[in-house]
């Protein structure tokens, strides 16, 4: 095929135009849980859209992996555990907190058969939870474990994903699992298993966060706040009407239109997921008290050994919040 000298500057306007497009997106990473559920509901109700944001949704299977999409540059910005950026904040990468997402629901759910009724009951046995240095493991050896008086290494635990835990638990892999939701809830309709505690009734605490990079945020300020601006009206949609929000959300959780529980027969997604979002306390603000809790497992990060500053002091958590955004829109 022929191009006329007419035609090569017309292609390659049309190229470059398609970089600028593709240069143009804003690029934003979540985990397939219901702390994220910000993320998702933003996007999928058209909220970024009206802010006139072109946003990517990419999902990610762990924080750590989010975290290192942030500091690589491949995304603009992220709900995930501040656990993250404080551990890469220490090692010097440029990171940003910039605003809240989810208050930490993490359930404790044992099997029937295991004589599981409270934490200190776990001793010996074997736990599902997250990875090494995510929050939840953080919380779970630094707060959970050794309120109940037990040891980190009295306990066998086992990081997977929330997906995977909660297979463990029905396939009797695991005696107990440590999860959000909505797979906690899940487990309880499908398996014969029980939860015996919950973190936030007892210790409650901003779990994730939005994190950028101090790049994006000095290059793209004005799409990271608009971006925070659509997750607020997410967040309210959450609060407000979460069977709304259920209704645009419950695919990413649950495949089947109905899910097959052990007692009370075939239930619609919708309603699983509505009373998932019930249990959930969302938040686009990080008030005072909340940042003062996130200094604590910062302090807690230090003392387990997975957070080591340069100077050897403690890490100050204000050093990578940036809440300019909740300041100027007078949250």
């Amino acid at each position: 095929m022929k191009f006329t000298k007419l035609a090569i500057p017309a292609l390659l306007a049309l190229a470059f135009a398609g970089q600028t497009l593709a240069a143009d997106k804003f690029k934003v990473g979540y985990l397939r849980v219901m702390d994220d559920a910000q993320a998702i509901v933003a996007h999928e109700a058209g909220y970024y859209k009206k802010q006139g944001l072109d946003v990517e949704l990419v999902e990610f299977k762990s924080g750590t992996d989010l975290i290192k999409a942030i500091v690589g540059g491949q995304l603009d910005s992220g709900v995930l555990g501040f656990t993250n950026a404080v551990a890469w904040a220490s090692k010097g990468a440029d990171l940003k907190v910039v605003g809240g997402a989810q208050h930490g629901y993490h359930a404790i759910i044992a099997r029937d058969d295991t004589g599981i009724n409270k934490v200190s009951d776990l001793k010996g046995k074997t736990l599902a939870s997250q990875a090494e240095g995510s929050t939840a493991d953080t919380v779970l050896k630094g707060v959970v474990l050794k309120d109940a008086g037990l040891k980190p290494d009295d306990v066998n635990v086992m990081g997977v994903s929330p997906q995977v835990a909660v297979q463990s638990l029905v396939g009797k892999r695991v005696d107990a699992a440590f999860l959000f939701e909505p797979q906690a809830s899940i487990a309880q309709l499908i398996a014969p298993v029980k939860q015996v505690y919950e973190i936030g009734e007892v210790w409650p605490f901003p779990c994730m966060v939005v994190i950028t990079s101090g790049e994006t945020l000095k290059k793209r300020k004005d799409d990271v706040w608009k971006s925070l601006d659509a997750q607020k009206e997410a967040i309210d949609l959450l609060q407000k009407k979460p069977a709304d929000a259920s209704k645009l959300i419950a695919g990413y959780f649950i495949s089947e239109p109905t899910l097959k529980t052990l007692k009370k027969g075939d239930i619609p997604r919708e309603t699983v997921i509505t009373d998932a979002i019930k249990s959930q306390t969302f938040s686009p603000v990080l008030n005072q008290k909340e940042q003062a809790r996130m200094q604590e497992i910062a302090n807690i990060l230090q003392e387990q050994g997975s957070l080591k500053t340069r100077d050897g002091k403690p890490f100050n958590v204000n050093s990578i919040l940036d809440l300019s955004w909740q300041k100027d829109r007078k949250l």
